[in-house]
């Protein structure tokens, strides 16, 4: 039976996913292939999650739609704020949503739709 799900974002620019996602949630690099030369993949450590960043020159960034990357946070506020000053899209802000969250809805620098969320 499965046990862990991990996202892994695809990318043409690993290095300005690399800078969002870390400037952004503070998460940590914990793998790196290869260790040396030309980056492939990154593992990020987000909590108790991982987040892949994998490498490919011919994906061509946009808005997918079909995937919703959804982030707990402590501040969907604070994190809301620092979104396009890291390359990121912010259209709207944040709201209560009637299921007891706050919840931001951001695109990252290649248009994947992600949620910045905060359980009330």
């Amino acid at each position: 039976m499965p046990s862990t799900i991990r996202p892994i974002i695809v990318t043409a620019d690993l290095d300005r996913l690399l800078t969002f996602y870390t400037g952004l949630l503070g998460a940590t690099e914990v793998m790196r292939f290869p260790e040396e030369g030309p980056v492939f993949y990154v593992g990020l450590q987000l909590g108790d999650s991982e987040l892949g960043l994998s490498a490919d020159t011919s994906v061509v960034p946009g808005e997918p739609g079909r995937m919703l990357l959804s982030v707990e946070v402590d501040d969907v506020d604070a994190r809301l704020a620092r979104v396009e000053a890291l390359g990121g899209r912010a259209p709207s802000p944040a709201n209560d949503m009637p299921w007891g969250q706050r919840v931001a809805h951001i695109t990252d620098p290649d248009g994947n739709v992600v949620n910045l969320t905060r359980t009330l």
